[in-house]
Protein backbone atom coordinates (compact mmCIF):
# COMPACT_ATOMS: atom_id res chain seq x y z
CA UNK A 1 0.00 0.00 0.00
CA UNK A 2 1.49 3.36 -0.98
CA UNK A 3 1.84 5.84 1.95
CA UNK A 4 -0.85 8.32 0.87
CA UNK A 5 -3.43 5.55 0.40
CA UNK A 6 -2.40 4.00 3.72
CA UNK A 7 -2.85 7.35 5.45
CA UNK A 8 -6.31 7.89 3.94
CA UNK A 9 -7.49 4.37 4.80
CA UNK A 10 -6.25 4.80 8.38
CA UNK A 11 -8.25 8.02 8.76
CA UNK A 12 -11.40 6.41 7.35
CA UNK A 13 -11.20 3.42 9.69
CA UNK A 14 -10.42 5.51 12.78
CA UNK A 15 -13.47 7.66 11.99
CA UNK A 16 -15.59 4.52 11.62
CA UNK A 17 -14.43 3.35 15.05
CA UNK A 18 -15.59 6.63 16.58
CA UNK A 19 -18.91 6.86 14.75
CA UNK A 20 -20.29 3.47 13.73
CA UNK A 21 -22.67 1.47 15.89
CA UNK A 22 -22.73 -2.17 16.92
CA UNK A 23 -24.91 -3.45 14.05
CA UNK A 24 -22.59 -1.91 11.45
CA UNK A 25 -19.65 -3.93 12.77
CA UNK A 26 -21.65 -7.15 12.82
CA UNK A 27 -22.52 -6.72 9.13
CA UNK A 28 -18.95 -5.79 8.20
CA UNK A 29 -17.58 -8.86 9.96
CA UNK A 30 -19.91 -11.28 8.23
CA UNK A 31 -19.55 -9.66 4.79
CA UNK A 32 -15.74 -9.58 4.90
CA UNK A 33 -15.47 -13.13 6.24
CA UNK A 34 -17.71 -14.60 3.54
CA UNK A 35 -15.73 -12.72 0.88
CA UNK A 36 -12.43 -14.00 2.30
CA UNK A 37 -13.74 -17.57 2.47
CA UNK A 38 -14.79 -17.61 -1.19
CA UNK A 39 -11.53 -16.07 -2.33
CA UNK A 40 -9.43 -18.54 -0.31
CA UNK A 41 -11.48 -21.46 -1.61
CA UNK A 42 -10.41 -20.49 -5.13
CA UNK A 43 -6.87 -19.19 -4.75
CA UNK A 44 -5.26 -20.98 -1.78
CA UNK A 45 -4.24 -24.50 -2.91
CA UNK A 46 -4.27 -26.04 0.57
CA UNK A 47 -7.66 -24.60 1.51
CA UNK A 48 -9.13 -25.64 -1.82
CA UNK A 49 -7.98 -29.20 -1.16
CA UNK A 50 -9.15 -29.09 2.47
CA UNK A 51 -12.69 -28.13 1.44
CA UNK A 52 -12.73 -30.80 -1.25
CA UNK A 53 -11.71 -33.49 1.22
CA UNK A 54 -14.44 -32.34 3.60
CA UNK A 55 -17.13 -32.29 0.93
CA UNK A 56 -17.66 -28.52 0.94
CA UNK A 57 -18.68 -26.69 -2.25
CA UNK A 58 -17.79 -23.05 -1.60
CA UNK A 59 -20.39 -21.91 -4.16
CA UNK A 60 -23.14 -23.19 -1.87
CA UNK A 61 -21.94 -21.07 1.08
CA UNK A 62 -24.00 -17.93 0.52
CA UNK A 63 -25.14 -16.61 3.90
CA UNK A 64 -23.72 -16.57 7.42
CA UNK A 65 -25.63 -19.63 8.63
CA UNK A 66 -24.13 -21.56 5.69
CA UNK A 67 -20.65 -20.43 6.67
CA UNK A 68 -21.12 -21.71 10.23
CA UNK A 69 -21.17 -25.25 8.81
CA UNK A 70 -17.70 -24.88 7.24
CA UNK A 71 -15.17 -27.20 8.97
CA UNK A 72 -12.78 -25.72 11.51
CA UNK A 73 -9.08 -25.65 10.72
CA UNK A 74 -6.20 -25.80 13.20
CA UNK A 75 -2.49 -26.52 13.24
CA UNK A 76 -2.92 -30.29 13.24
CA UNK A 77 -5.60 -30.78 10.59
CA UNK A 78 -4.52 -28.00 8.27
CA UNK A 79 -1.27 -26.08 8.78
CA UNK A 80 0.81 -29.18 9.43
CA UNK A 81 -0.78 -31.15 6.58
CA UNK A 82 0.38 -28.97 3.68
CA UNK A 83 3.60 -27.39 2.40
CA UNK A 84 4.05 -23.76 3.41
CA UNK A 85 3.62 -22.53 -0.17
CA UNK A 86 0.29 -24.34 -0.56
CA UNK A 87 -1.08 -22.50 2.50
CA UNK A 88 -0.45 -19.12 0.88
CA UNK A 89 -2.24 -17.15 -1.81
CA UNK A 90 -1.69 -18.73 -5.23
CA UNK A 91 0.76 -21.20 -3.68
CA UNK A 92 3.60 -18.66 -3.62
CA UNK A 93 5.96 -17.12 -1.09
CA UNK A 94 8.29 -15.39 -3.56
CA UNK A 95 7.20 -11.94 -2.41
CA UNK A 96 8.21 -9.43 0.32
CA UNK A 97 7.43 -11.25 3.58
CA UNK A 98 8.39 -11.22 7.24
CA UNK A 99 8.54 -14.53 9.07
CA UNK A 100 7.97 -15.04 12.77
CA UNK A 101 7.96 -18.29 14.66
CA UNK A 102 6.23 -20.08 17.45
CA UNK A 103 8.53 -21.24 20.25
CA UNK A 104 8.51 -24.93 19.32
CA UNK A 105 7.45 -25.95 22.82
CA UNK A 106 4.85 -28.39 21.46
CA UNK A 107 6.97 -29.72 18.62
CA UNK A 108 8.82 -28.19 15.69
CA UNK A 109 8.49 -24.40 15.41
CA UNK A 110 5.99 -23.20 12.83
CA UNK A 111 6.96 -20.25 10.67
CA UNK A 112 4.19 -17.77 9.93
CA UNK A 113 4.69 -15.31 7.06
CA UNK A 114 3.08 -11.90 7.00
CA UNK A 115 3.00 -8.97 4.64
CA UNK A 116 2.87 -5.21 5.18
CA UNK A 117 -0.94 -5.33 5.37
CA UNK A 118 -0.74 -7.02 8.77
CA UNK A 119 1.77 -4.46 10.05
CA UNK A 120 -0.47 -1.63 8.90
CA UNK A 121 -3.51 -3.17 10.59
CA UNK A 122 -1.48 -3.40 13.80
CA UNK A 123 -0.55 0.26 13.38
CA UNK A 124 -4.23 1.25 13.17
CA UNK A 125 -4.90 -0.50 16.49
CA UNK A 126 -1.88 1.16 18.10
CA UNK A 127 -3.01 4.50 16.67
CA UNK A 128 -6.30 4.15 18.57
CA UNK A 129 -4.29 3.95 21.77
CA UNK A 130 -1.78 6.63 20.82
CA UNK A 131 -4.58 9.12 20.09
CA UNK A 132 -5.99 8.81 23.62
CA UNK A 133 -3.40 11.18 25.07
CA UNK A 134 -2.39 14.54 23.63
CA UNK A 135 1.36 14.71 24.08
CA UNK A 136 3.83 16.99 22.37
CA UNK A 137 6.33 14.18 21.98
CA UNK A 138 6.42 10.44 22.63
CA UNK A 139 9.16 7.94 23.40
CA UNK A 140 8.23 4.30 22.77
CA UNK A 141 10.38 1.75 24.62
CA UNK A 142 9.85 -1.75 23.22
CA UNK A 143 10.87 -4.42 25.75
CA UNK A 144 9.47 -7.44 23.91
CA UNK A 145 12.12 -9.87 22.72
CA UNK A 146 13.52 -8.79 19.36
CA UNK A 147 14.29 -12.28 18.02
CA UNK A 148 12.17 -14.46 15.75
CA UNK A 149 9.00 -13.87 17.79
CA UNK A 150 6.38 -11.44 16.64
CA UNK A 151 5.87 -9.06 19.59
CA UNK A 152 8.97 -6.88 19.38
CA UNK A 153 9.19 -6.42 15.63
CA UNK A 154 5.51 -5.85 14.88
CA UNK A 155 5.27 -3.30 17.70
CA UNK A 156 8.27 -1.43 16.34
CA UNK A 157 6.76 -1.48 12.87
CA UNK A 158 3.35 -0.30 14.12
CA UNK A 159 4.77 2.77 15.85
CA UNK A 160 7.13 3.44 12.95
CA UNK A 161 4.14 3.55 10.59
CA UNK A 162 2.30 5.91 12.97
CA UNK A 163 5.36 8.16 13.18
CA UNK A 164 5.80 8.21 9.41
CA UNK A 165 2.15 9.05 8.69
CA UNK A 166 1.51 11.39 11.62
CA UNK A 167 2.25 14.99 12.54
CA UNK A 168 3.52 14.57 16.11
CA UNK A 169 7.07 13.37 16.84
CA UNK A 170 7.44 9.76 17.94
CA UNK A 171 10.82 8.30 18.87
CA UNK A 172 11.35 4.56 19.27
CA UNK A 173 14.01 2.57 21.06
CA UNK A 174 14.12 -1.24 21.07
CA UNK A 175 16.25 -2.55 23.94
CA UNK A 176 14.27 -5.79 24.03
CA UNK A 177 14.71 -7.59 27.34
CA UNK A 178 18.05 -5.92 28.13
CA UNK A 179 17.29 -4.27 31.46
CA UNK A 180 20.49 -2.25 31.54
CA UNK A 181 19.56 -0.55 28.27
CA UNK A 182 15.93 -0.12 29.34
CA UNK A 183 16.87 1.69 32.54
CA UNK A 184 19.42 3.78 30.67
CA UNK A 185 16.66 4.88 28.28
CA UNK A 186 14.30 5.62 31.16
CA UNK A 187 16.97 7.63 32.94
CA UNK A 188 18.57 9.49 30.04
CA UNK A 189 15.85 9.79 27.39
CA UNK A 190 12.43 9.52 29.05
CA UNK A 191 12.53 12.90 30.90
CA UNK A 192 13.00 14.65 27.56
CA UNK A 193 9.57 13.53 26.27
CA UNK A 194 5.98 14.45 27.02
CA UNK A 195 5.09 10.78 27.49
CA UNK A 196 6.70 7.36 27.50
CA UNK A 197 4.90 4.30 26.13
CA UNK A 198 6.46 1.26 27.80
CA UNK A 199 5.80 -1.91 25.83
CA UNK A 200 6.26 -5.46 27.15
CA UNK A 201 4.95 -8.58 28.89
CA UNK A 202 2.96 -7.74 32.04
CA UNK A 203 5.25 -9.42 34.62
CA UNK A 204 8.34 -7.96 32.95
CA UNK A 205 6.80 -4.49 33.02
CA UNK A 206 6.19 -4.97 36.74
CA UNK A 207 9.81 -5.94 37.26
CA UNK A 208 10.93 -2.77 35.54
CA UNK A 209 8.74 -0.58 37.73
CA UNK A 210 9.78 -2.40 40.90
CA UNK A 211 13.47 -2.01 40.07
CA UNK A 212 13.29 1.56 38.75
CA UNK A 213 14.27 3.30 42.00
CA UNK A 214 17.38 1.17 42.52
CA UNK A 215 18.37 2.04 38.95
CA UNK A 216 18.07 5.78 39.61
CA UNK A 217 14.82 6.20 37.67
CA UNK A 218 12.17 8.47 39.19
CA UNK A 219 8.89 7.17 37.76
CA UNK A 220 6.92 10.07 39.23
CA UNK A 221 8.65 12.44 36.80
CA UNK A 222 7.61 10.41 33.74
CA UNK A 223 4.17 10.37 32.15
CA UNK A 224 3.91 6.63 31.59
CA UNK A 225 1.53 4.62 29.44
CA UNK A 226 1.60 0.90 28.79
CA UNK A 227 1.18 -1.51 25.90
CA UNK A 228 1.18 -5.13 27.05
CA UNK A 229 0.50 -8.54 25.54
CA UNK A 230 0.87 -12.32 25.81
CA UNK A 231 -1.11 -13.17 28.94
CA UNK A 232 -4.12 -12.31 31.08
CA UNK A 233 -3.61 -10.05 34.09
CA UNK A 234 -5.97 -8.97 36.86
CA UNK A 235 -7.37 -5.55 37.64
CA UNK A 236 -5.42 -5.69 40.91
CA UNK A 237 -2.28 -5.98 38.79
CA UNK A 238 -3.33 -2.91 36.80
CA UNK A 239 -3.93 -1.01 40.05
CA UNK A 240 -0.48 -2.00 41.24
CA UNK A 241 1.20 -0.58 38.13
CA UNK A 242 -0.73 2.68 38.39
CA UNK A 243 0.28 3.00 42.05
CA UNK A 244 3.92 2.53 41.11
CA UNK A 245 4.00 5.26 38.46
CA UNK A 246 1.54 7.56 40.18
CA UNK A 247 0.26 9.48 37.15
CA UNK A 248 -1.35 6.94 34.81
CA UNK A 249 -5.05 6.62 34.02
CA UNK A 250 -6.54 3.20 34.74
CA UNK A 251 -8.72 3.34 31.63
CA UNK A 252 -6.88 5.27 28.94
CA UNK A 253 -3.20 4.63 29.63
CA UNK A 254 -3.30 0.86 29.05
CA UNK A 255 -3.62 -1.14 25.88
CA UNK A 256 -3.58 -4.91 26.29
CA UNK A 257 -2.97 -6.60 22.94
CA UNK A 258 -4.46 -9.95 21.98
CA UNK A 259 -2.04 -11.04 19.29
CA UNK A 260 -0.34 -14.06 17.80
CA UNK A 261 2.40 -15.13 15.43
CA UNK A 262 -0.42 -16.66 13.39
CA UNK A 263 -1.93 -13.38 12.23
CA UNK A 264 -0.50 -10.43 14.18
CA UNK A 265 -2.50 -7.97 16.28
CA UNK A 266 -5.99 -9.45 16.53
CA UNK A 267 -7.69 -7.30 19.17
CA UNK A 268 -6.92 -4.95 22.04
CA UNK A 269 -8.36 -4.15 25.44
CA UNK A 270 -9.27 -0.46 25.59
CA UNK A 271 -11.27 1.66 28.03
CA UNK A 272 -14.64 -0.06 27.33
CA UNK A 273 -13.22 -3.49 28.16
CA UNK A 274 -11.53 -2.23 31.31
CA UNK A 275 -14.71 -0.54 32.55
CA UNK A 276 -16.85 -3.61 31.80
CA UNK A 277 -14.49 -5.84 33.78
CA UNK A 278 -14.14 -3.50 36.72
CA UNK A 279 -17.91 -3.07 37.02
CA UNK A 280 -18.46 -6.83 36.65
CA UNK A 281 -15.90 -7.51 39.37
CA UNK A 282 -18.18 -5.59 41.74
CA UNK A 283 -21.19 -7.76 40.93
CA UNK A 284 -20.66 -11.53 41.05
CA UNK A 285 -23.95 -12.35 39.34
CA UNK A 286 -23.18 -9.97 36.49
CA UNK A 287 -19.68 -11.41 36.19
CA UNK A 288 -21.06 -14.95 35.99
CA UNK A 289 -23.64 -13.88 33.43
CA UNK A 290 -20.93 -12.32 31.26
CA UNK A 291 -18.26 -14.97 31.63
CA UNK A 292 -20.24 -18.08 32.60
CA UNK A 293 -18.54 -20.32 35.13
CA UNK A 294 -15.08 -18.80 34.89
CA UNK A 295 -13.76 -17.61 38.20
CA UNK A 296 -11.05 -15.19 37.11
CA UNK A 297 -11.17 -12.07 35.03
CA UNK A 298 -10.32 -12.44 31.32
CA UNK A 299 -8.78 -10.06 28.85
CA UNK A 300 -11.77 -8.29 27.29
CA UNK A 301 -10.50 -6.97 23.97
CA UNK A 302 -12.23 -5.28 21.04
CA UNK A 303 -11.52 -6.31 17.47
CA UNK A 304 -11.98 -4.56 14.14
CA UNK A 305 -14.07 -6.61 11.65
CA UNK A 306 -12.39 -4.72 8.82
CA UNK A 307 -9.35 -6.83 9.68
CA UNK A 308 -10.48 -9.97 11.50
CA UNK A 309 -13.59 -11.74 12.72
CA UNK A 310 -14.17 -14.03 15.70
CA UNK A 311 -16.63 -16.79 16.50
CA UNK A 312 -17.00 -18.95 19.57
CA UNK A 313 -17.73 -22.66 19.57
CA UNK A 314 -17.98 -24.77 22.73
CA UNK A 315 -15.81 -22.37 24.71
CA UNK A 316 -13.07 -22.06 22.10
CA UNK A 317 -12.29 -19.12 19.86
CA UNK A 318 -12.29 -19.30 16.06
CA UNK A 319 -10.87 -16.54 13.91
CA UNK A 320 -11.04 -15.64 10.24
CA UNK A 321 -8.57 -13.16 8.79
CA UNK A 322 -6.55 -12.33 5.72
CA UNK A 323 -2.77 -12.59 5.55
CA UNK A 324 -0.16 -14.10 3.25
CA UNK A 325 -1.51 -17.30 4.81
CA UNK A 326 -5.27 -16.65 5.20
CA UNK A 327 -7.02 -18.37 8.09
CA UNK A 328 -10.70 -19.36 7.93
CA UNK A 329 -12.56 -20.56 11.05
CA UNK A 330 -9.17 -21.18 12.60
CA UNK A 331 -9.07 -22.63 16.12
CA UNK A 332 -6.17 -20.71 17.60
CA UNK A 333 -6.25 -22.71 20.83
CA UNK A 334 -7.65 -20.13 23.27
CA UNK A 335 -10.58 -20.36 25.66
CA UNK A 336 -13.08 -17.53 25.51
CA UNK A 337 -16.09 -16.06 23.77
CA UNK A 338 -17.48 -13.24 21.65
CA UNK A 339 -19.98 -10.43 22.23
CA UNK A 340 -21.26 -7.58 20.15
CA UNK A 341 -21.17 -4.22 21.91
CA UNK A 342 -24.97 -4.22 22.02
CA UNK A 343 -25.02 -7.61 23.76
CA UNK A 344 -22.65 -6.36 26.46
CA UNK A 345 -24.66 -3.18 26.92
CA UNK A 346 -27.92 -5.14 27.23
CA UNK A 347 -26.47 -7.45 29.87
CA UNK A 348 -25.64 -4.42 31.99
CA UNK A 349 -29.12 -3.03 31.41
CA UNK A 350 -30.58 -6.30 32.71
CA UNK A 351 -28.74 -5.67 35.96
CA UNK A 352 -29.94 -2.08 36.19
CA UNK A 353 -26.64 -0.53 35.04
CA UNK A 354 -26.38 2.05 32.26
CA UNK A 355 -22.95 1.27 30.82
CA UNK A 356 -22.63 4.48 28.83
CA UNK A 357 -23.71 6.56 31.83
CA UNK A 358 -20.96 4.86 33.84
CA UNK A 359 -18.51 5.70 31.05
CA UNK A 360 -19.61 9.33 30.98
CA UNK A 361 -19.18 9.70 34.74
CA UNK A 362 -15.54 8.67 34.32
CA UNK A 363 -14.91 10.92 31.34
CA UNK A 364 -14.55 8.02 28.94
CA UNK A 365 -17.04 8.88 26.20
CA UNK A 366 -14.35 10.55 24.02
CA UNK A 367 -12.59 7.16 24.05
CA UNK A 368 -15.71 5.05 23.62
CA UNK A 369 -16.26 2.68 20.70
CA UNK A 370 -18.81 0.03 19.77
CA UNK A 371 -16.45 -2.49 18.22
CA UNK A 372 -17.30 -6.11 19.11
CA UNK A 373 -15.63 -7.85 22.05
CA UNK A 374 -13.63 -11.04 22.31
CA UNK A 375 -12.78 -12.32 25.79
CA UNK A 376 -9.83 -14.59 26.40
CA UNK A 377 -8.95 -16.66 29.45
CA UNK A 378 -6.13 -19.09 28.82
CA UNK A 379 -4.96 -21.44 26.11
CA UNK A 380 -6.79 -24.73 25.54
CA UNK A 381 -3.57 -26.61 24.80
CA UNK A 382 -2.63 -27.44 28.38
CA UNK A 383 -0.14 -24.71 29.02
CA UNK A 384 0.42 -21.96 31.54
CA UNK A 385 2.15 -18.67 30.86
CA UNK A 386 5.16 -17.51 32.86
CA UNK A 387 6.45 -14.03 31.97
CA UNK A 388 4.68 -14.38 28.64
CA UNK A 389 6.24 -17.78 27.86
CA UNK A 390 4.02 -20.82 27.34
CA UNK A 391 5.07 -23.70 29.63
CA UNK A 392 3.86 -27.13 28.52
CA UNK A 393 3.47 -30.23 30.73
CA UNK A 394 5.00 -32.52 28.12
CA UNK A 395 8.48 -31.13 28.76
CA UNK A 396 8.20 -31.90 32.46
CA UNK A 397 6.67 -35.34 31.89
CA UNK A 398 9.77 -36.38 29.97
CA UNK A 399 12.03 -35.39 32.87
CA UNK A 400 10.01 -37.35 35.40
CA UNK A 401 10.28 -40.55 33.37
CA UNK A 402 13.97 -40.82 34.28
CA UNK A 403 14.75 -44.14 35.97
CA UNK A 404 16.37 -42.69 39.08
CA UNK A 405 13.22 -40.65 39.81
CA UNK A 406 10.64 -43.33 39.06
CA UNK A 407 11.51 -45.10 42.29
CA UNK A 408 10.09 -42.20 44.25
CA UNK A 409 7.44 -40.42 42.17
CA UNK A 410 4.40 -41.40 40.14
CA UNK A 411 5.08 -38.85 37.37
CA UNK A 412 1.81 -37.09 38.16
CA UNK A 413 2.12 -33.37 38.76
CA UNK A 414 0.29 -30.07 38.51
CA UNK A 415 1.59 -26.88 36.95
CA UNK A 416 0.43 -23.45 38.01
CA UNK A 417 1.47 -19.81 37.71
CA UNK A 418 1.23 -18.03 41.06
CA UNK A 419 2.00 -14.64 42.54
CA UNK A 420 3.71 -13.57 45.75
CA UNK A 421 2.20 -10.92 48.01
CA UNK A 422 4.30 -8.40 46.08
CA UNK A 423 2.66 -9.61 42.84
CA UNK A 424 5.88 -11.25 41.60
CA UNK A 425 5.13 -14.17 39.33
CA UNK A 426 6.50 -17.65 39.91
CA UNK A 427 5.94 -21.15 38.54
CA UNK A 428 4.82 -23.83 41.00
CA UNK A 429 5.12 -27.54 40.21
CA UNK A 430 3.53 -30.00 42.66
CA UNK A 431 4.61 -33.63 42.24
CA UNK A 432 3.07 -36.80 43.63
CA UNK A 433 5.18 -39.21 45.65
CA UNK A 434 4.63 -42.93 45.39
CA UNK A 435 2.73 -44.63 48.19
CA UNK A 436 4.53 -44.53 51.54
CA UNK A 437 7.57 -43.01 49.93
CA UNK A 438 9.68 -40.07 51.03
CA UNK A 439 12.05 -38.32 48.70
CA UNK A 440 15.68 -38.04 49.87
CA UNK A 441 16.52 -34.43 50.59
CA UNK A 442 19.28 -34.25 47.99
CA UNK A 443 16.84 -35.27 45.23
CA UNK A 444 14.69 -32.16 45.78
CA UNK A 445 17.31 -29.99 44.13
CA UNK A 446 18.07 -32.68 41.55
CA UNK A 447 14.46 -32.74 40.34
CA UNK A 448 14.29 -28.96 40.31
CA UNK A 449 17.53 -28.71 38.36
CA UNK A 450 16.54 -31.30 35.78
CA UNK A 451 13.17 -29.69 35.12
CA UNK A 452 14.81 -26.30 34.76
CA UNK A 453 17.43 -27.72 32.38
CA UNK A 454 14.73 -29.34 30.25
CA UNK A 455 12.76 -26.08 29.97
CA UNK A 456 15.91 -24.22 28.93
CA UNK A 457 16.73 -26.90 26.37
CA UNK A 458 13.26 -27.46 24.90
CA UNK A 459 11.79 -23.95 24.86
CA UNK A 460 13.66 -21.18 23.07
CA UNK A 461 11.48 -18.54 24.74
CA UNK A 462 12.15 -19.90 28.24
CA UNK A 463 15.86 -20.07 27.40
CA UNK A 464 15.90 -16.35 26.64
CA UNK A 465 13.87 -15.63 29.76
CA UNK A 466 16.30 -17.60 31.91
CA UNK A 467 19.24 -15.67 30.49
CA UNK A 468 17.48 -12.50 31.56
CA UNK A 469 16.05 -13.43 34.95
CA UNK A 470 18.51 -16.03 36.23
CA UNK A 471 17.44 -17.18 39.67
CA UNK A 472 14.09 -15.39 39.38
CA UNK A 473 13.13 -17.78 36.60
CA UNK A 474 13.66 -20.74 38.91
CA UNK A 475 10.81 -22.91 40.05
CA UNK A 476 8.93 -23.68 43.24
CA UNK A 477 8.84 -27.48 43.59
CA UNK A 478 6.62 -29.26 46.11
CA UNK A 479 6.19 -32.97 46.80
CA UNK A 480 2.89 -34.20 48.20
CA UNK A 481 1.84 -37.64 49.46
CA UNK A 482 0.32 -40.26 47.20
CA UNK A 483 -3.33 -39.52 46.25
CA UNK A 484 -3.37 -36.14 47.95
CA UNK A 485 -7.08 -35.14 47.97
CA UNK A 486 -6.53 -31.65 46.54
CA UNK A 487 -4.01 -32.37 43.79
CA UNK A 488 -4.06 -36.11 43.11
CA UNK A 489 -7.52 -37.33 43.99
CA UNK A 490 -7.95 -40.93 42.79
CA UNK A 491 -10.60 -41.99 40.32
CA UNK A 492 -10.52 -38.83 38.14
CA UNK A 493 -8.46 -37.73 35.19
CA UNK A 494 -5.25 -36.05 36.29
CA UNK A 495 -5.44 -32.28 36.07
CA UNK A 496 -2.00 -31.27 34.82
CA UNK A 497 -2.74 -27.53 34.67
CA UNK A 498 -4.35 -25.47 37.40
CA UNK A 499 -5.76 -22.22 36.12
Amino acid sequence: MIPIVEKIKTKIILNQIKEKKSLFWEKVGQKNTLKLFKKAAQYVPAYKDFLLKNGIDYKKIKIWSDFESVPIIDKKNYLQQYPLEALCWNGRIDKPLIFTSTSGSTGNPFYFPRNHQIDWQSAVTHQQFYNQYASGSTLVIVTFGMGIWIGGLITYQAFEIIARNGKKPISIITPGINKKEIFKALHDLAPKYGEVILVGYPPFIKDLLDEAKTNDVDLKKIKMRFVMAAEVFTENFRDYLVEQVGNSNIFTDFMHIYGSADIGTMAAEFAPGVLVKRLANQNQLLFEDLFEYWTKSPTLAQYNPNFINFEQLDGQLLLSGDNTMPLIRYAIGDRGGVYSYEQIKNKFTDFGIDLEKEAKSRGLLPHWQQLPFVYIFERMDLSVTFYGVNIYPQIIREVLLDDHLQKYITSKFTLQTKFTEKQDQYLEIVLELKSQMELPVHLHEVVKGEILSALVEKSSEFRELFKLLGERACLSIKFLPFEHPEYFKPGIKQKWIIK
